[in-house]
């Protein structure tokens, strides 16, 4: 994943106030909740130092997000007096926290947003009743009869996973009669072939009652080859009624399908950062040679698993490449006031400043002692 989504965090310098926070509003009053997590947030900041000015604008930001239903979270960056930047998360995060540092705390929000798969969810259903749904998808597939005066409606949205969760989508319908739908299908599927390729999906997830296997079967058959293969087809026995398909209802789907996969270009950075592993282990594996690649701008994608072990600090100097494991390895290269900052962020504004991306896997395709790898940009490429 690259990181340029950062670029307004390191525009200049801290001290930074990062707010990370629950403002979830599936509880019974969930303003007084998300009122007391404000409260608590801000004193801590206050508590830490920070100016008053900041703190008011972070304070102002927090909960403005109640339009969106369900659980979610927001991470909110100030500096120097003024709101920069205001991230919804797609899950709350596992804490509150609130942080003042030289650099903004972006390590839980960069994950979060991490595998950032593009997507097209598609969910087909039909007015009208369904009396062989009973005898599930085998007999559906011979009783899926067009019964005159049905409609079928096709519902498509299009965006990013996991954050198009907590991202305004633009939503597509097409209705047309049942009777018609062999005929319009080839035209609905060419429409969404044509979505697919313009948000570049990498996946396409159709959701369907089971009773409506052939009426799908349709539609996938007229989608172009490289497309269908991207199809996954989900069964869902609640899709009886137009009304039944929201926002809510795609992305839980989406996610299911996608829990646990990587994007295409992130599968081939962990897939050759494997094979350069199987060669150069000590150049691959570990904080130490992430920290040594990022110094001398070689790194091409930094790895973080979710469970990364971390020191608490490292040290920086001026330059996102001046990052070391100590003041004295900075200063062995004619760093003058090394400043320590903490681990993680440290990590991610190196990174984000010397052009390396990010790829958070799961931690059992990267065992490690502390979850921490890096793939060279320069295959193997010797130390000078």
């Amino acid at each position: 994943m690259k990181l340029s989504f950062l670029d307004p965090l390191f525009l200049e310098p801290g001290p930074w106030a990062s707010v990370y926070v629950d403002t979830s509003r599936d509880t019974d009053d969930p303003d007084a909740a998300i009122d007391r997590r404000r409260r608590h947030q801000t004193d801590a900041l206050l508590h830490q130092g920070a100016d008053p000015a900041t703190v008011t604008a972070l304070a102002g930001a927090v909960g403005t997000d109640r339009a969106l239903p369900g659980r979610h979270g927001q991470a909110l960056f100030a500096a120097h007096g003024h709101l920069v930047l205001v991230a919804e998360l797609p899950e709350p995060p596992t804490r509150d926290t609130a942080r003042l540092d030289g650099l903004p705390d972006v390590e839980p929000l960069a994950v979060q947003r991490t595998p950032d798969i593009p997507y097209l969810a598609v969910a087909l259903t039909r007015s009208g009743e369904r009396p062989w749904a009973a005898a599930g998808a085998e007999g559906a597939a011979d009783q899926d009869d067009d019964v005159p005066g049905d409609h079928v409606l096709a519902v498509s949205v299009a965006g990013r996973w996991p954050t198009g969760r907590v991202t305004p989508h633009e939503r597509l319908s097409h209705q047309v009669p049942a009777e018609a739908w062999q005929r319009t299908a080839p035209r609905i599927a060419r429409e969404l072939g044509d979505l697919a390729e313009q948000h570049r999906a990498e996946s396409i997830v159709l959701c369907r009652h089971p009773g409506d296997v052939r009426m799908s079967g349709v539609l996938v058959n007229r989608f172009p080859a490289h497309l269908r293969s991207r199809v996954t087809v989900v069964d869902d026995d609640s899709l009886t009624t137009p009304e039944a398909v929201g926002a809510a209802f795609l992305e839980e789907h989406v996610g299911r399908v996608l829990e646990g996969c990587l994007s295409a270009a992130d599968e081939r950075q962990l897939e050759d950062f494997l094979a350069q592993r199987a060669r150069h282990p000590h150049r691959s594996e570990g904080l130490a040679a992430a920290v040594s690649a990022l110094r001398r701008g070689r790194a091409g994608a930094l790895l973080l698993t979710r469970r990364a072990r971390l020191p608490a600090r490292v040290w920086l100097g001026s330059e996102p490449s001046q990052i070391a494991l100590s003041a004295s390895d900075l200063e062995a290269f004619g760093v003058t006031s090394p400043r320590e900052e903490p681990a993680d962020a440290a990590l991610l504004y190196a990174a984000h400043g010397t052009g390396a991306e990010l790829v958070v896997p799961p931690p059992d395709r990267v065992p490690s002692a502390d979850g921490v790898g890096v793939l060279l940009r320069y295959r193997y490429a010797p130390d000078r």
